[in-house]
């Protein structure tokens, strides 16, 4: 026989399965042109996000949204758009991660897919690297917003800070509340617990020892006030020193019911605190 008659025929080509690549490969393109080639690997993702093409909608045309509805409602839907979003929304609109804040998600053929949940278990917080569901925590080094947006356990909370250049122009939102109206904000805060969010603001102008903060990177004076917000029952506690309190550095602590203000994390080791006030049970689920 032939060496000729013993090859194999090519397989057949599936002219749909290329026809469907080829499609493919084009609605990747348009999306990386119109909104940059790191929204192009979410997707998959997005085709199924209840806010996520909304929310890279108005954030990628910012300027064009701005000129119709102004810069006070432009902030605000863009809030409101983060106080709804999963953690793959906010990692598809570029912002940095958990895993490197300086520049977008390298990964969303791993961070896009859906978290894999432990038996009996929930999603966990402080998830960075490469991870299904995402990160729990983005940071926007690179525009006028300063966007921070930190989810807690199961994302069952969130915080979305803008800080916007300044303490004074700083804006903060918790499940979509806002928090900390018309203060002064620190350049970022934590949760506490999975329950309490806790950002310093602005002390008492007329506080004795009030003045200039020495701390390099400092963003509010030197004598400060804190809000404690808890994301369980929806309440703002706002703590502020008297002229006797010299609260550079408060800090929260939580046991036995009943929150402790203290001075700084000195008077935290020796247990005296200025401040105690109860805390109430959570809901039922």
């Amino acid at each position: 026989m032939p060496a000729d008659d013993a090859l194999e025929a090519p397989p057949p080509v599936d002219a749909a399965a290329v026809a469907a690549a080829a499609a493919e490969r084009a609605a990747q393109e348009r999306v990386a042109e119109r909104w940059g080639r790191s929204a192009a690997g979410w997707q998959h993702w997005l085709a199924r996000s209840p806010v996520g093409v909304d929310l890279l909608h108005w954030w990628f045309d910012e300027a064009d949204l701005t000129a119709l509805v102004g810069e006070d409602r432009y902030v605000e839907r863009l809030a409101e758009l983060l106080s709804k979003a999963a953690p793959r929304d906010v990692a598809a609109m570029g912002l940095g991660c958990s895993r490197r804040v300086d520049r977008a998600c390298r990964f969303p053929e791993v961070c896009g897919l859906d978290p894999v949940v432990p038996p009996g278990g929930g999603i966990l917080s402080h998830r960075h690297g490469e991870m299904p569901g995402a990160c729990s925590g983005f940071i926007d080094c690179w525009t006028r917003h300063e966007i921070e947006v930190d989810f807690t356990v199961g994302d069952r909370h969130r915080s979305v800070l803008l800080f916007r250049g300044g303490p004074d122009a700083a804006l903060l939102w918790v499940d979509g509340v806002s928090v900390g109206e018309g203060e002064w904000l620190d350049k970022g805060g934590h949760w506490l617990e999975e329950r309490f969010f806790v950002i310093r603001i602005d002390g008492p102008k007329d506080h004795p020892l009030q003045g200039p903060g020495y701390d390099i990177g400092a963003q509010l004076y030197n004598i400060v006030s804190l809000v404690v917000y808890d994301a369980e029952l929806r309440r703002e506690h706002v703590f502020v020193p008297d002229d006797t309190e010299n609260w550079t550095e408060p800090v929260l602590r939580v046991r036995n019911g009943t929150g402790y203000v203290y001075a700084d994390s000195a008077a935290c080791e020796a247990d005296t605190p200025d401040r105690e006030f109860p805390i109430g049970e959570p809901p039922a689920p």
